[in-house]
């Protein structure tokens, strides 16, 4: 069991039976994970990613199933942002995870919470599903170095 993954268990003990103490642990748990996570906090921009490497990466749509079903990236799994952590084992720990909503604030804060839990495999898609579709979605990568170029 990876140290991370313990030392949240740990916390999670604490918070239940003593929440006076838990608050104070939680801020240093909270604070050895900002030392800890790289600048950007996972963030990456549909432009960083190429069409071809779309599928080397589990996409997850942090939206609700409504708006999943109305519309989404192809290829992404719906899994509402608030229930990350309930349906981990779900998510794969060996590949490239890219979480996103909307705009990217809930996807952020499920990235925040996976990432506590121990997931260092997980990106956040800055600007989430509407700047996926306003940049051009899969192609956004090929657009921004041929604008680039200009």
């Amino acid at each position: 069991m990876p140290f991370k993954l313990i030392r949240a268990t740990a916390l999670a003990l604490t918070l239940i039976t003593s929440p006076a103490i838990a608050n104070e642990q939680a801020v240093e748990e909270l604070e050895a994970y900002l030392d800890f996570v790289d600048y950007g906090g996972g963030v990456i921009f549909t432009e960083q990613i190429p069409r071809e490497d779309w599928p080397r990466f589990h996409v997850i749509d942090g939206r609700d199933a409504a708006q999943y079903a109305k519309d989404h990236i192809p290829g992404a799994v719906n899994l509402e942002w608030r229930r990350v952590l309930a349906e981990r084992d779900s998510i794969p720990r060996d590949k490239p995870v890219l979480l996103y909503c909307n705009t990217g604030s809930l996807s952020a804060q499920a990235g925040f919470a996976l990432r506590v839990a121990g997931f260092e495999n997980v990106r956040i898609l800055q600007g989430g599903f509407e700047e996926w579709k306003a940049k051009g979605g899969f192609d956004a990568a090929s657009k921004a170095s041929g604008q680039a170029k200009h």
